[in-house]
C-alpha cells in the first residue's frame, strides 16, 4: 500500500513537471516568454561555439567546452520530450532529428569531427521557432519577417559551407588562417565574384564550387526579393488562404473576400 502511494506521488510530481515545462515551452505568459528568450540566448551561444570550433579544436579547452555543450543539449532535449504531448511525433520532427545528430557529434567528437560543420544548422533550427517572429510582429516589424528569414538562411548556408570546405580542403592550413581562406572562398563563390586566387583542387573541388554557386545565388536572389519587393503583410485570407497582401488591402486579390487586416500602427 505504501509503495502504491509513493508511486502515485512520484507520478503526480512527474505530471506536474511536464505541465510546468509545457507551459514554459509553449505558453505565452511573461514567465514563458522570458524562459523562451533565455533559451534562445543559450542557443546563440552554442551556435557561436559551433562556428568557432575549427579555430579551437586543437586546444585542450575544446573537449571541456564540447562535453559541456553536450550536457546542456541532453538536458534541453530531455526537457522538450517531457513537455511534449506526443513524443514519437516530436522525434520525427526535422529540428529534433538535427539536434540528436548534433548531440552525437558532441558526444563522439573524435569519430564524427568531419561532420561537425553540420552543427551550425542549429541556427536554421532556431529560426523555425515561432517566438522570434512573434516578437518581431509585436514590435511592428512584420514586413521584415521574410527578409529576416532569408538572411538567416544565407548566413546558415555560408557558415555550413565554410565549415565543410575547411574540413575537407583546408585542414592542412590549420587555425584562423585556414578558416578565413575557407570563408573567403565561400563568399567569393556564392557571390559569383570568382577572383580565382583561392580554388579547390581536383574534380571534387570543382563539383563543390558548382553546388555552392547554384545554391548560394538562389539564396541571395531570395534575400534580394524579400528586401526589394513591394511591402506586404502576412495575413491569411479566410477564404482562399492567400498569405500576403498589401497593408491597406480591403479585399483579397485572389478571391475577393473581405479582409480585416489589423493595423499594427494603432
Amino acid at each position: 500500500m505504501a509503495e502504491n502511494t509513493t508511486s502515485g506521488r512520484r507520478q503526480g510530481q512527474v505530471e506536474r513537471l511536464r505541465g510546468d515545462l509545457r507551459q514554459l515551452y509553449h505558453g505565452r505568459s511573461p514567465e514563458a516568454v522570458r524562459f523562451q528568450l533565455a533559451m534562445a540566448v543559450v542557443d546563440l551561444l552554442i551556435i557561436a561555439f559551433f562556428i568557432a570550433t575549427p579555430l579551437i579544436r586543437e586546444r585542450p579547452l575544446f573537449y571541456w567546452l564540447d562535453y559541456a555543450v553536450a550536457v546542456i543539449m541532453v538536458i534541453e532535449i530531455g526537457a522538450r520530450m517531457l513537455a511534449s504531448s506526443n513524443i514519437p511525433r516530436l522525434l520525427r520532427q526535422p529540428s529534433m532529428l538535427l539536434d540528436l545528430f548534433i548531440l552525437a557529434t558532441l558526444l563522439a567528437p573524435q569519430w564524427l569531427e568531419n561532420f561537425g560543420f553540420l552543427r551550425i544548422l542549429r541556427l536554421w533550427s532556431l529560426s523555425q521557432r515561432g517566438l522570434i517572429w512573434e516578437r518581431l510582429r509585436a514590435a511592428g516589424y512584420s514586413e521584415w519577417e521574410s527578409a529576416a528569414r532569408a538572411l538567416v538562411n544565407i548566413v546558415t548556408f555560408l557558415f555550413v559551407v565554410t565549415g565543410f570546405i575547411y574540413t575537407f580542403f583546408f585542414r592542412e592550413t590549420a587555425g584562423f588562417a585556414g578558416y578565413v581562406d575557407a570563408f573567403y572562398f565561400t563568399v567569393a563563390t556564392v557571390t559569383t565574384t570568382g577572383f580565382g586566387d583561392i580554388t579547390l583542387p581536383g574534380t571534387a573541388g570543382k563539383l563543390t564550387s558548382i553546388v555552392v554557386m547554384i545554391v548560394g545565388i538562389s539564396l541571395f536572389v531570395r534575400l534580394a526579393q524579400a528586401i526589394f519587393r513591394p511591402n506586404k503583410v502576412t495575413f491569411p485570407c479566410p477564404q482562399c488562404a492567400l498569405q500576403r497582401h498589401e497593408p491597406d488591402a480591403v479585399h483579397c486579390k485572389a478571391c475577393g473576400h473581405v479582409l480585416k487586416i489589423p493595423d499594427h500602427n494603432d
